[in-house]
């Protein structure tokens, strides 16, 4: 084996090879890239991205009060942050729907209740490495339970959006044309919400509350720069996000940073460069040239 081959393979394989807890976590992100990402994809095209952010804040009272009950439990904090990400996306959209609230505000309201509710309910029990645990993840740590669920969060959100993409696909471009000719619009709307807090709760699990929208929208992002078809933009932002996540593993391995953070910011890195070289970045757009038109 020559030389730059024995380095390129120490540095980009050999952390994976001698490390299983570098295995699990590349197996959690490619859960993630699987299932989030591409509900991610819609989540941007609702032009609901920054509800997504809302949303991942949201589930963090329940997953507060699961631990304040059985500790570093994935059952319980799952269980409690399934039940408040609910509740919140219910109690969100009857806001909107009963009052001059819209929903963006409505959000954010419940956003920034239930991210201080949760922080406080964490204080009370918990020291300040089970706060940081809970905000930033342990992706790193992942076990054979937490691997589980993610998996099986994946599998629901992979079945679900094949069988209704044509109703997601119509919900984005013209819900109301959609609520007219079909009775499944609200289900279509209410299916995906359920969609968005089971994701968010897997990446709450490997990323923590502040980091798990994260890798949802930035490879939706930086798919958008390259095209604009619906296939192509839920492979390149599942693409995306693997590529994001291996590299960010890498650089926190080999830099010893932390794993969450370093993944978020490498998928930020890729949304970049795309802006930059991308054919429908904003670069691109200057370079292209316009028509004109004369009398």
């Amino acid at each position: 084996m020559t030389l730059p081959a024995f380095l390129a393979e120490s540095f980009l394989l050999s952390p994976f090879i001698e490390f299983g807890f570098m295995r699990r976590a590349l197996a959690g992100c490619l859960a993630l890239a699987l299932g989030a990402t591409p509900v991610g994809v819609f989540l941007m095209l609702r032009r609901m991205s920054l509800a997504g952010d809302a949303m991942s804040h949201a589930i963090l009272p329940g997953a507060a009060i699961g631990y304040l009950i059985a500790g570093l439990s994935l059952s319980a904090m799952t269980l409690g942050g399934l039940i408040a990400g609910l509740a919140v996306a219910l109690l969100a959209g009857g806001v909107a729907r009963h009052s001059v609230i819209k929903e963006d505000a409505s959000l954010a309201t419940f956003y920034l209740i239930s991210l201080s509710a949760g922080v406080l309910i964490i204080s009370l029990r918990g020291s300040n490495v089970d706060l940081l645990h809970v905000l930033f993840g342990s992706v790193l740590a992942l076990d054979d339970a937490a691997l589980l669920l993610l998996a099986t969060f994946a599998s629901i959100s992979i079945v679900a959006l094949a069988c209704g993409l044509r109703l997601l696909v119509l919900d984005c471009c013209d819900p109301a044309f959609l609520g007219h000719i079909s009775r499944l619009a609200p289900l279509a709307h209410y299916g995906f919400m359920v969609l968005v807090v089971l994701n968010l709760l897997g990446g709450f699990h490997a990323l923590g509350t502040l980091m798990a929208v994260g890798i949802m929208i930035l490879p939706a992002a930086t798919a958008r720069l390259w095209t604009a078809n619906i296939g192509p933009l839920l492979l390149i932002a599942v693409g995306s996000a693997l590529a994001g996540a291996y590299a960010g593993l890498l650089l926190s391995y080999h830099v010893n940073l932390p794993a969450g953070p370093a993944i978020v910011l490498t998928l930020g890195a890729l949304y970049l460069v795309s802006m930059a070289v991308a054919p429908l970045g904003p670069l691109a757009a200057r370079r292209r040239p316009r028509w004109h038109f004369e009398r």
